[in-house]
């Protein structure tokens, strides 16, 4: 269906050219039968939903991972030899952190339904000679479509008749301003689309006068339908924490493997039973997996989620919340990210003053008092029911600029009644009003200062008029673009009456200039300190827009995003290979005239490198590279549904700065996922070290699978979660980020894992002799309870990577002191209450042996706390 019209190229060919590669009359449009034609060799104008994984295939997906895998296998042989409340205690488990995958999946189908609802539902065509209106989905290349202001446009279009027509394409090219449209071909094949001045592309709104133009390409073939297409084949990618659990899941998985057939080989050679050996081979296969680890880093995640939501940060993946504490580049889209997306008056050239605002003078001079009442008097802005402004951007940022003077365009136009006007026209890059005024009529002329100064006699000042250097002053307009403004020349001519001819040759010359005035969409006043602090966090910024060079070089510079500024373009990007560009990505700071498929290879090439990658933005055109961002971050309120869609988390205030907050929260959360690990892990290791040695020094198996389950999912799971309302450690924001390489298990945490495990097994171990050797009946449960009380002892020590707990407080973390107590009541109601010791083959204790149970595990907390104090003083782990 979707093939592509003969010439890709339709902006250099002219209108007639068009209509003979599309086989169309623009005056009559399309016959019924070209219609039906089209329609089945292109296919409806929509964009078209492709198959989605179901439901079930999700389910499936889930149990990929090793460590299922190993659990699963565990269940099996647990039921083959009659262990039946073992298998429907681990089966249990295995389902409950599968569904827990299932709710993450639907990200790029929601971002395609997005792109769907963006387009106007009818597009007004000509066929048959007949002006029609119909649903926007029945158009085919070479229908001729009729755009005007406040219409959504329908599909690419080559404009063959152009009345005063602009359109907003800021969401599908960052362009800040609205672009003027022309008919006449251009030359150059490979342009932008924003600068393809004759062609309007499906998504874009129509924001002044209106235009004819020829289908030239619907659906997916349209620039929307290439971002829409892009969104379904771009691809995610893991986040840190993802790619960290990952390789720890297959690691961990070959280590059960072997040790378990170690101990089952082992003990087979020493004449144990087949099934015994069977037991303890699964025993230790359930000690390994930390059963509780998928349920509370999602948890963990989800309460960090709520919090920064309450912040402004849309948490709309789970993972999300910690990857920001590895992203490394934050990518962020120029215009409504880092500026405020509405244009203002920033530099006023007048009088041989130059100023920022009418606010800043005295409005009192001729000069200044013409200038003001240009600015409000020559605009088609009206006002909705708050007395807010509307209209072209550019039009409402000069009515603005006028009311920071003072001067209401509503106040004073009834003393200066518009009596005639010329529109904008393309070719001369102007447009002027003509207003009475007492006994004579003032023309107010704006457009390029290209346009206007040539038509300039003389200058205004407060000496009255002087002569024009025009050459002197088209510099100084060219140094304000420099600086990223779009420049406008303001001048007047005054005429005792109303001339008979009111065209733009004979209004628009013997003109006084009145000034310049430079507009901008300016950063937000919040962003620069927030590029300073991801700075200080490590986190690099670069500015990604298909704005203008200079533009992107003036706002780069005002937020200091880097020292050395350099700009590259889209077009400087195309000319490189795929290498060359991935050597140099590195050094750039700030992109202009980019491509939607650049802003994706920017951060393949950054990825390449081993860099997590954020990016920002909030238009259609960021939408691709959102997805393929290790985080997305997408704009609530000024964002488009399509960017919203495929972002991982979404700034709800629109503030960049909210970023910095997020990135901070993100460190703790990982900081807390990271503490449980190292619990979780420890304890699990003090489990295997119990159950691999004992068989080595004569004793009994000491744990059974349900009781290890019991370990692993209530005294790892509650404490654990706990852990996960620790505060922030001192200076996590002055610290650099996570490296992607860097493992779980960084940092000393796999030494600690190691040694404080066996500290757990060598205690466990000894009680175990103690009472086996002296005739007692409860060993297996003292084992069991010491094992317990342990891990309690670890939880309340790691608190604090390097801080001891009598620094941060006790009572600091009430959750955590909570989840303890409610562990020891539990552990105390599975020995003492009868119901329970069938379950999990218990026994009650005496008073003498719970209290061995109760001291045997402090020895845990203060070699922990010794440790601690070991890497404050710098001698181990650094």
């Amino acid at each position: 269906m979707d093939t592509t019209p003969q010439s890709p190229f339709f902006h250099t060919i002219s209108a007639e050219e068009v209509a003979s590669s599309l086989e169309v009359d623009l005056r009559d449009g399309l016959s019924d039968r070209q219609v039906a034609e089209r329609t089945a060799t292109y296919g409806a104008n929509e964009l078209r939903e492709k198959r989605r994984t179901t439901l079930a295939e999700k389910f499936i997906a889930q149990f990929k991972d090793a460590m299922i895998l190993i659990l699963l296998a565990a269940a099996v042989i647990a039921g083959a030899i009659g262990e039946i409340s073992d298998t429907v205690v681990i089966l249990t488990i295995v389902i409950l952190n599968a569904t827990i995958g299932l709710v993450q999946e639907y990200r790029a189908e929601r971002a395609v339904d997005a792109l769907k609802r963006m387009t106007e539902p009818e597009a007004r065509t000509r066929r048959g000679g007949h002006l029609q209106t119909i649903p926007s989905v029945q158009l085919v290349p070479g229908d001729v479509v009729s755009i005007e202001a406040g219409n959504v446009v329908t599909a690419d279009l080559r404009l063959f008749e152009v009345a005063d027509c602009e359109i907003d394409e800021a969401a599908l090219t960052g362009e800040s301003f609205t672009v003027t449209k022309q008919e006449e071909p251009l030359d150059d094949e490979e342009l932008p689309i924003g600068d393809q001045l004759n062609m309007a592309f499906k998504g874009t709104n129509v924001t002044r006068g209106r235009a004819l133009g020829v289908v030239v390409a619907t659906g997916y073939q349209t620039e929307l339908g290439k971002i829409a297409d892009l969104l379904q084949t771009s691809g995610t990618v893991l986040t840190p924490l993802q790619h960290r659990l990952e390789r720890f899941g297959a690691k961990l998985a070959v280590a059960i493997l072997i040790i378990a057939a170690v101990v089952f080989f082992a003990g087979l050679l020493r004449g144990e039973e087949v099934m015994l050996m069977l037991l303890t081979a699964i025993s230790l296969a359930v000690a390994a997996i930390p059963e509780a680890l998928p349920a509370v880093v999602t948890i963990s995640l989800a309460m960090g989620a709520q919090k920064m939501g309450k912040h402004n940060a849309l948490m709309r993946r789970l993972p999300t919340v910690e990857s920001l504490g590895s992203v490394t580049y934050i990518c962020s889209d120029k215009t409504g990210t880092l500026t405020s997306n509405r244009m203002r008056v920033e530099r006023i050239d007048a009088d041989g003053t130059s100023v920022n605002s009418l606010s800043e003078i005295d409005i009192v001079s001729e000069p200044w008092q013409w200038l003001g009442r240009l600015l409000a008097l020559s605009t088609d802005v009206s006002l909705d029911e708050h007395d807010e402004p509307l209209g072209d951007p550019t039009e409402v940022a000069l009515y603005l600029g006028a009311l920071d003077g003072g001067i209401r365009k509503h106040d004073i136009e009834a003393g200066f009644p518009r009596i005639a006007e010329l529109a904008f026209d393309a070719s001369r890059r102007a447009m002027t009003t003509l207003h009475s005024i007492d006994d004579e009529v003032a023309a107010f002329t704006k457009g390029a200062p290209e346009a206007v100064i040539p038509c300039c006699a003389k200058q205004l000042l407060s000496s009255g008029d002087e002569a024009i250097d025009r050459q002197a002053l088209l510099q100084q307009a060219e140094e304000m673009a420099t600086e990223g403004y779009r420049v406008l020349a303001l001048a007047m001519r005054r005429f005792p009456h109303l001339p008979d001819c009111i065209t733009h040759d004979c209004i628009e010359t013997e003109l006084v200039l009145l000034g310049l005035v430079g507009l901008i969409d300016p950063p937000r006043p919040e962003v620069p300190e927030a590029i300073t602090a991801c700075k200080t966090a490590g986190i690099k910024p670069v500015m990604i827009t298909g704005d203008h060079p200079a533009t992107a070089s003036a706002i780069a510079r005002r937020l200091d995003i880097a020292s050395d500024i350099e700009v590259m373009t889209g077009t400087d990007i195309a000319a490189l290979s795929e290498e060359e560009f991935a050597d140099r990505v590195k050094e750039i700071s700030v992109y202009a005239r980019v491509s939607p498929e650049q802003k994706i290879a920017i951060v393949k090439a950054l990825q390449k490198h081993g860099e997590f990658v954020a990016m920002t933005g909030d238009g259609v055109n960021a939408a691709p590279a959102l997805k393929r961002a290790t985080i997305g971050i997408g704009m609530g309120k000024k964002g488009t549904d399509v960017a919203r869609e495929a972002s991982d988390m979404v700034l709800l205030d629109d503030n960049f700065a909210t970023i910095v907050h997020a990135v901070s929260e993100g460190r703790r959360i990982f900081d807390n996922i990271r503490k449980f690990i190292k619990y979780t892990m420890t304890s699990n290791a003090g489990e295997v070290w119990v159950l691999f040695l004992a068989p080595f020094i004569g004793l009994p198996l000491p744990l059974l699978p349900v009781q290890i389950l019991w370990i692993n999912l209530v005294t790892d799971g509650l404490p654990g979660l706990a852990l996960s309302a620790e505060h922030k450690e001192r200076g996590i924001m002055s610290r650099p980020p996570r490296r992607p390489e860097e493992t779980i298990f960084s940092h000393g945490m796999w030494q600690h894992v190691v040694w404080v495990g066996l500290l757990i097994a060598a205690l466990s171990l000894g009680a175990q002799a103690w009472a086996f050797h002296g005739g007692s009946d409860n060993w297996q449960t003292i084992v069991f309870t010491v094992l317990t009380f342990s891990q309690l002892m670890h939880v309340l020590a790691i608190r604090s990577e390097h801080e001891s707990l009598f620094r941060i407080g006790l009572f600091s973390n009430p959750a955590l002191i909570g989840a303890i107590l409610l562990t020891v009541s539990l552990q105390m109601m599975i020995v003492y209450v009868p119901f329970f010791n069938g379950i999990f083959h218990t026994s009650p204790l005496s008073a003498h042996d719970l209290l061995l149970c109760m001291l045997l595990p402090l020895v845990v907390f203060v070699a922990v706390e010794m440790e601690k104090f070991a890497v404050r003083q710098g001698w181990i782990y650094s």
